[in-house]
């Protein structure tokens, strides 16, 4: 008995010693994490944004096309914006449009050009119209030919407005009576001729100045007034008179990438 009750004491004292291990805890069982769903292929919450995979691709190839200009080989304002380009060496594609015809009235142009005029151009998601608008649009987006400083800038914006004012109505209106385009009184007609006289004077007084009309570098200023005067012999205008006119439209035949206007212009679409 008295083995017993000490075999019993010493189970007991093993029981609180403090030299035990206590039992290790089981860590709490974890569910493993979900994979994340994709955002492009999914459904419902992981969905992406709309239109964010096939509307984003339809804007860069709208983006990778070539701007198309429309217009007509004998139209002077079309001329402009295709010299632009090709000074530029950007490619364009060109859609002819029959002015005899009426192809500029269509419900299919007016749809690019409220006015029904030429020329017009779309550029991406743009449409525009109005050759001075397109050419202060190309030149912003190439970054050339918009004038290096404030000051040539404003002086090339100046010149383009005064161009559509001064040089071109004068100019087109004659070449177009003697081309038989418009229908003119002969007095009218003489008021364009005068008109365009009173230009010329001033561009030659300019150009007696400076090599290019807002300074020692051509803009879109030259341009304009270059795309009117390629068309001015077609007026019966002697520019031999102008000899600083002259020698300004020698340099502008000069720069890399220009072309006369039947050469630049055919009288069929250019894809």
């Amino acid at each position: 008995m008295a083995r017993k009750a000490v075999k019993a004491k010493k189970k007991a004292a093993s029981k609180k010693s403090p030299n035990r291990k206590p039992m290790a805890k089981k860590p709490a069982s974890r569910k493993p994490a979900a994979p994340a769903r994709r955002s492009s292929g999914a459904k419902g919450a992981g969905t992406a944004p709309k239109n964010s995979r096939g509307t984003s691709r339809q804007r860069q190839a709208r983006a990778a096309a070539k701007p198309t200009l429309y217009g007509a080989a004998p139209s002077g304002p079309t001329y402009k914006v295709a010299l632009m380009f090709s000074l530029l060496g950007e490619p364009f594609a060109f859609r002819h449009t029959d002015l005899r015809s009426g192809a500029h009235k269509m419900p299919e142009f007016l749809a690019i050009n409220r006015y029904g005029q030429v020329p017009a151009l779309t550029d991406g998601e743009l449409s525009l119209c109005q050759s001075g608008s397109i050419l202060l649009h190309l030149a912003a987006k190439h970054k050339k030919f918009g004038g290096k400083d404030a000051q040539q800038q404003a002086r090339a914006r100046e010149w383009l407005f005064w161009d559509a004012d001064r040089l071109s109505p004068g100019i087109f209106r004659t070449r177009a009576a003697i081309r038989g385009f418009i229908n003119l009184a002969p007095e009218t007609t003489l008021y364009f001729r005068d008109h365009a006289d009173n230009g010329l004077r001033v561009l030659e007084a300019q150009l007696g100045k400076s090599k290019f009309v807002a300074g020692v570098e051509p803009t879109i200023g030259d341009i304009a007034c270059y795309g009117v005067l390629a068309f001015a012999r077609e007026g019966a205008f002697d520019l031999a008179l102008y000899p600083n006119i002259s020698a300004w439209m020698q340099r502008m035949e000069s720069l890399p990438g220009f072309k006369p206007p039947y050469e630049l212009l055919p009288l069929h679409d250019i894809a």
